[in-house]
C-alpha cells in the first residue's frame, strides 16, 4: 500500500461537476479579479468565521501585510510572533518595514507561550500575531489581556486553522483581525493562491480593500500606496462551493486524529498531538515528535508512507533572519520542535486501512529494538 502525504484528487473529484459548471459561470458573466463571486464568497467566509467583514484577497501572505499596513504598521516599529512557524509570517511584518521579535512556543500545543510574551514587549512593540499552528488556536485570552495592558494590535495568523475554535469562539473572530491563506493543501483550498482577512472592525476592512486594489478607493483615484491583491473571481467561486464541506471536513480529520492516537498512542517512543481542553483543533496537519525523525521519514518513505517536516529549520535560523542576531539555542523549545516533528498523512478522505499501516509500520519502526541505534539516523 501507498499512502499519500495529501489527496487534492479524491477531495476534488466530487465536487468536479459542481466545480466546472461554477466556473463556467465565472466565465459567462467575465467576473475574473474581484467582483460579485468574490463578494458572495466574503460574506459567506465572514459568517462561518463570526465575524462582521471578510475580505478576500491574493494569498495568506498577503492578508498578513495588509492586515498589518491597514493597522498602521511601519518602519520603526516591533512585531512579535513565534519563530515555529511558516516564513510568511515573519516575512509580512519585513515588508512593513518593522521588525520581527520573536517569542518561544508552547511545547504542548506548539503555539505562543503567553508566560513569556510580556518580556519580549518594548516601546517599539506595535502589534502580536500569534500563530494558530497545524489547527489549533493559540491561547489568546491571556494574549489579548497582555495586548489590551499595553495598547496593542492582535493579528491572528489563521492560515492552518479554518473552523478552529477557543472557548467557542472561531479562528480569527478574538484578534483585530485574523488572516487565512486558501492554499489548495489547506482545509479550505482553493485552485490555485487565495486567501483572505477576517474583522469585526468595518473600518480596518475598508481599508484593506483599498490597500488590495492599488490603493483605490474609486477606479484611478488612488488614496495611499497599495498593491495589486485582489481575489479572483474563479478561485472565490471554488472557495464557495469547498466552503459548504468545510465542517464535515474538518469532523473527519478530528476522527483520522482519534484513529492515529488509538494506534499509536501506545508507543513511549513517540509524542503525539496534544488538544488543550479549551479549544477544538482542525487537524490541518497531523503532527508527531520522535528522535531520530530524519531516519524515520526516510524509512516511512520506502514503506510507501509520504510524510513531511513542518518546519525543518525555525525562521530565527534562517538565513535570512540572521540579521537579528539569533542563534542556535536562542529559542530552545521551537528549536527542539523542529528537530524532532514529523507531520503524517492527513486529509479528510484518508481512510482507516491507510491510518492503519501508517500507524503499523511507524510502531515497528520504532519498536522493533529497544536500542537508539534501530532509528539512529
Amino acid at each position: 500500500m501507498k499512502v499519500p502525504f495529501l489527496d487534492l484528487k479524491a477531495q476534488n473529484d466530487p465536487i468536479r461537476s459542481e466545480v466546472l459548471a461554477s466556473i463556467e459561470e465565472v466565465i459567462s458573466q467575465g467576473a475574473f479579479a474581484g467582483g460579485p463571486f468574490v463578494s458572495k464568497f466574503e460574506g459567506e467566509f465572514a459568517a462561518f468565521c463570526q465575524t462582521k467583514r471578510a475580505v478576500g484577497v491574493g494569498n495568506g501572505t498577503d492578508a498578513l501585510w495588509f492586515a498589518l499596513l491597514a493597522l498602521g504598521v511601519g518602519p520603526g516599529d516591533e512585531v512579535i510572533t513565534v519563530p515555529h512557524t511558516f516564513m510568511a509570517t515573519a516575512e509580512a511584518i519585513s515588508f512593513t518595514g518593522a521588525k520581527p521579535v520573536f517569542v518561544d512556543v508552547d511545547e504542548k500545543t506548539y503555539t505562543l507561550d503567553p508566560t513569556l510574551l510580556e518580556q519580549a514587549i518594548t516601546s517599539r512593540t506595535k502589534a502580536i500575531i500569534p500563530v494558530h499552528l497545524y489547527g489549533q488556536m493559540a491561547d489568546m485570552d491571556p494574549i489579548m489581556a497582555i495586548a489590551g495592558r499595553h495598547d496593542l494590535w492582535v493579528i491572528e495568523d489563521a492560515c492552518q486553522a479554518h473552523g478552529a475554535e477557543y472557548k467557542g469562539r472561531r479562528a480569527g473572530s478574538i484578534g483585530h483581525a485574523g488572516c487565512f491563506s486558501f492554499y489548495p493543501g489547506k482545509n479550505l483550498g482553493a485552485f490555485g493562491e487565495a486567501g483572505a482577512v477576517v474583522t469585526n472592525d468595518p473600518s480596518l476592512a475598508d481599508k484593506i480593500q483599498v490597500l488590495r486594489d492599488h490603493g483605490q478607493e474609486t477606479k484611478y483615484h488612488h488614496k495611499v500606496i497599495g498593491w495589486n491583491g485582489r481575489m479572483d473571481g474563479i478561485q472565490a467561486a471554488v472557495l464557495s462551493i469547498k466552503l459548504r464541506q468545510l465542517q464535515k471536513g474538518n469532523d473527519l480529520r478530528r476522527e483520522n486524529a482519534r484513529l492515529y492516537g488509538e494506534r499509536l498512542g501506545g508507543d513511549t517512543h513517540l509524542v503525539l498531538p496534544s488538544t488543550a481542553d479549551d479549544r477544538t483543533h482542525v487537524f490541518h496537519l497531523y503532527v508527531v515528535r520522535v528522535k531520530h525523525r530524519n531516519s524515520v521519514l526516510k524509512s516511512l518513505a520506502q514503506l510507501g508512507v509520504s510524510c513531511g517536516i513542518h518546519y525543518p529549520t525555525p525562521v530565527h535560523l534562517q538565513k535570512a533572519y540572521l540579521n537579528l542576531g539569533h542563534s542556535t539555542g536562542s529559542f530552545p523549545i521551537s528549536e527542539l520542535c523542529a528537530s524532532e516533528i514529523l507531520s503524517l498523512p492527513m486529509f479528510p478522505e484518508l481512510t482507516a486501512a491507510q491510518i492503519d499501516f501508517v500507524a503499523e509500520n511507524l510502531n515497528s519502526l520504532l519498536t522493533t529494538s529497544s536500542r537508539p541505534e534501530a532509528v539512529s539516523a
